[in-house]
């Protein structure tokens, strides 16, 4: 059996409904940087892309392109209060138990054994569906994330891509 190519699929795919071939983004480098605090000693919050939100929020478009809406989710919402509309996955498991792709429990509870230190007052959810425009998000749309993280005082970013 021939591996499948997913960059060249993808080009084929998307350039059937008009889209010019994506440029993907090459970094020419990713810096890790350790830690200044224990994750014990750690503000900790979360993001997820799997099209997540409160169920008194409108829902994301399940088949988005170049969403950027990014909704704060204070962090005391209870788990059974989220909706998932998003077609790009498959959400059958996310739909019994929201932690699958928004650990939301999870968080709660390590923080309680002590394993982290506080969790931010806001969880995110968005960048939902497939951004085109590195652009905005570069540009715009992460730099306005990073400066509602660094009003939260977070030290740590938990990604939970869908």
């Amino acid at each position: 059996m021939k591996p499948i190519n997913y960059v060249e699929e993808l080009n084929k795919h998307y350039g059937s409904m008009g889209f010019p071939p994506y440029q993907w983004t090459i970094n020419d480098s990713a810096p890790l940087v350790k830690p200044h605090k224990a994750v014990s000693a750690s503000r900790v919050t979360m993001l997820t892309s799997g099209g997540i939100s409160l169920c008194s929020m409108p829902g994301f478009n399940p088949d988005a392109r170049n969403d950027h809406r990014l909704d704060a989710v204070d962090q005391e919402v209870d788990s059974s209060d989220f909706q998932i509309n998003d077609s790009y996955y498959n959400h059958d498991d996310a739909d019994q138990d929201l932690n699958c792709v928004f650990p939301i429990d999870r968080l709660r509870e390590l923080q309680k054994a002590g394993v982290l230190g506080d969790l931010a007052p806001r969880f995110w959810s968005g960048f939902m569906g497939r951004i085109y425009n590195r652009t905005k998000l570069i540009e715009e749309s992460i730099p306005t994330f990073i400066k509602c993280l660094r009003e939260d005082e977070v030290d740590l970013l938990v990604a939970a891509p869908a």
